[in-house]
């Protein structure tokens, strides 16, 4: 049973990582005037929300399985990704909004903290590998 956690979470990491990849590409390509600030933070927003449910359910997987250390490591990603949803100020489009992305250097942020979980989710791509390997070596 524990294996085929580690193997959904390694599934679902990916995919986390892809969109990690692809939200710092969309973002880059709105700094370089490739694409407009309204086409950018729709396509982003489209994502969001299953960003934020791939995540909460690895998160509450390992702790469902018990596994406490990589629980904590996933919290603070998973709070994060919850109160950005959850704090999106009435009348804008979503997470990413066309008329405040290059307000108060906002797309500098959002490509830092694109950064960030690309990083992270890389990081937990090799916890869940390795733990995933242990868990097949051990039934």
């Amino acid at each position: 049973m524990e294996s085929v956690v580690f193997i959904f979470s390694l599934i679902d990491c990916c995919a986390l990582i892809f969109l990690s990849v692809y939200f710092i590409i969309t973002l880059s390509d709105l700094e370089c005037d490739y694409i407009n600030a309204r086409s950018c933070c729709s396509k982003l927003n489209k994502w969001v929300v299953p960003e934020l449910i791939g995540h909460t359910i690895v998160t509450v997987l390992m702790l469902i399985s018990l596994h406490w250390f990589i629980f904590l490591l996933n919290l603070p990603v998973a709070t994060w990704n919850i109160y950005r949803f959850i704090m999106v100020p009435s009348g804008n489009m979503g997470v990413f909004d066309p008329t405040e992305i290059h307000n108060r250097g906002q797309l500098k942020s959002h490509m830092k903290e694109a950064m960030i979980k690309l990083g992270f989710h890389l990081l937990c791509f090799f916890m869940y590998l390795y733990s995933m390997i242990l868990a097949l070596i051990n039934d």
